[in-house]
């Protein structure tokens, strides 16, 4: 006879093992459906920037890494609206920078092989939680099913959900990189024009190692991603005028376009969608793993304070997770593409208003403390506390 679960996730990834652990706190019967990992020989050099709510969630299901160099805190952003110079590097015109008065760090850049395996011996010590084999479970039966595939959800196109895509023209580079200087926990970001660097602090507070995210024209991609490793770190240390010194690539460089994309409805009956297989953004804010986690901490809420005679699969209970999620979604969507499109505008009136908003900005405290309280998740966990808080 076949087993019927509570719930049953779809996609193994970060945003569908943390819901999984999250549910089997609240005593809930969970299948994670995951498919098995493809075999490669290059390492993983994915890193995400998680905020205070992103790492208050995972703590309390016990799958923060605990590892010193696994999760580096960044105690200062800095931001540059530059232009490239006759030497190819991002020359800045006006900078802005964030330094938190609490003493806080602004966020955490999260080494993803190290959290997932944090996220493997949590769910080892669940019981609550059975994990299946995709290719021999595809659909298991439950009360309700979500999706957490990612952008490219074959579940959710099979289920019909609606996903808007809007492509940018860009291709998101990514690599490890090891710097002759220590980075000293500050997140650097360069808006180029056509290009945003990014180079975010790793391997702890001193470190010599970053993360850069690169956003560049697709055919630039190309040419950056066919260069051998030392030419790539000399062309990264070119563009961001040697900030660190020279550099050496780690691993393998990877590339993927990037799109804006936003999933409508999110829930049907029995079903719900959350992280990448609802929304997908830009990375220049660094919130995307941040607003799948959020679409998670929500759903479980929602669960957890349903009437006692209203099933897991009732619509008008999803209803509250689509709604609640739907004004910080669109926010971020906008946000993300707003700042886009301001940075990449070529015109000199509106480049030279950006400069003196960014001069002005990096004036004014209190408004520079609500941006960092936005980038934190303050604001969401004071109205939505998590469930494991």
């Amino acid at each position: 006879m076949l087993t019927r679960y509570d719930v049953s996730i779809l996609g193994g990834g970060i945003v569908g093992r943390t819901l999984a652990l999250l549910l089997a706190r609240e005593r809930l019967r969970v299948a994670l459906v995951e498919r098995p990992p493809l075999p490669t020989a290059a390492p993983d050099i994915r890193a995400y920037a998680l905020n205070a709510a992103s790492r208050a969630l995972l703590h309390g299901v016990r799958a923060w890494p605990d590892e010193p160099t696994a999760a580096t805190p960044v105690q200062c952003m800095w931001v540059a609206d530059a232009a490239p110079g006759a030497t190819a590097a991002c020359a800045p015109q006006a900078s802005l920078r964030f330094d938190p008065d609490d003493g806080q760090p602004l966020a955490w850049i999260v080494d993803v092989p190290a959290l997932e395996a944090s996220l493997d011996r949590a769910l080892r010590y669940q019981p609550g939680v059975e994990r299946l084999d995709a290719t021999q479970h595809p659909r298991p039966s439950a009360a309700l099913t979500v999706i957490c595939e990612g952008r490219h959800s074959a579940s959710r196109a099979a289920e019909g959900f609606g996903y808007e895509r809007q492509p940018y023209p860009h291709t998101a580079v990514a690599a490890r990189l090891r710097t002759e200087r220590p980075h000293g926990g500050v997140a650097r970001q360069w808006f180029c024009g056509d290009s945003i660097l990014a180079l975010l602090p790793m391997d702890g507070p001193e470190g010599h190692l970053v993360a850069l995210v690169w956003s560049v024209p697709h055919e630039r991609a190309a040419a950056l991603l066919a260069l051998s490793a030392p030419a790539f770190a000399a062309a990264v240390a070119a563009a961001c005028d040697h900030a660190l010194g020279s550099m050496q690539t780690e691993g393998q460089p990877a590339g993927w376009p990037l799109e804006r994309s936003l999933a409508r409805p999110w829930v049907r009956p029995g079903l719900a969608l959350a992280g990448d297989a609802a929304h997908a953004m830009h990375p220049l804010a660094g919130q995307g793993l941040n607003v799948g986690l959020g679409d998670v901490a929500e759903l479980a809420r929602v669960l957890r304070e349903r009437e006692y005679w209203r099933e897991l699969g009732d619509l008008r209970l999803l209803r509250r997770y689509e709604r609640a999620r739907a004004a910080p979604v669109a926010a971020m969507l906008a946000a993300t593409d707003a700042l886009h499109a301001l940075f990449a505008a070529s015109d000199a009136r509106v480049a030279a208003l950006r400069r003196w908003g960014l001069r002005a900005v990096d004036r004014l405290e209190p408004l520079k403390h609500w941006f960092i309280e936005q980038a934190a998740g303050v604001a969401s966990n004071r109205a939505h506390p998590s469930p494991v808080l």
